[in-house]
């Protein structure tokens, strides 16, 4: 798998006041991720995150409430099922996400689950060293929380394809380097 074979969509979102979001980085969604296997479609998903040294990983579904990460960016997997989530707050966009779609949120930018199916299971990761923190909507004092998403660093790893991958070039453009 190659970077053109994932045809990432990129979404770029405005400070939304009780959301800040991310001043220079897009939101990254990667549509059907190949290799994911047959099989035990979350240990794969899993196994691949790791494999790139994303880790700290959680297995569940997506919070039906606005939220983000002041300190650390985010990838989701879809393993199964079928979620529509809120990105970047009251005035960001809603996604139609599927079994095999992965996205990976940078700090500070918001998302909320609105629908799910029955079987929706989440793989979450963070880059190396991370240790996320968790600010709903509103929470916090909005000016250290800028401080700290924009100190948070680009990872040197996509979560999917590693040095290769869209994530390590995308986001260091945006930062200007």
């Amino acid at each position: 798998m190659t970077e053109a074979d994932l045809g990432v969509e990129a979404h770029y979102f405005e400070d939304g006041g009780a959301v800040p979001n991310n001043p220079a980085l897009p939101l990254l969604v990667y549509r059907q991720v190949s290799g994911l296997g047959l099989g035990d479609v979350a240990t794969a998903i899993e196994a691949r995150f790791g494999q790139y040294g994303w880790g700290h990983g959680w297995r569940n579904g997506i919070y039906p409430f606005h939220h983000f990460h002041s300190n650390a960016h985010e990838v989701l997997g879809l393993a199964s099922g079928r979620a529509k989530v809120r990105f970047g707050g009251a005035s960001g966009v809603s996604l139609e996400l599927l079994a095999g779609d992965v996205v990976v949120i940078p700090a500070g930018v918001g998302h909320k689950r609105e629908e799910a199916s029955g079987d929706l299971v989440v793989i979450g990761a963070y880059p190396p060293g991370a240790d996320p923190d968790l600010v709903e909507e509103g929470d916090g004092d909005g000016r250290a929380l800028r401080d700290s998403i924009g100190a948070v660093p680009v990872p040197d790893t996509d979560p999917v394809l590693g040095v290769q991958g869209p994530l390590v070039r995308i986001w260091r453009e945006a930062k200007g380097g």
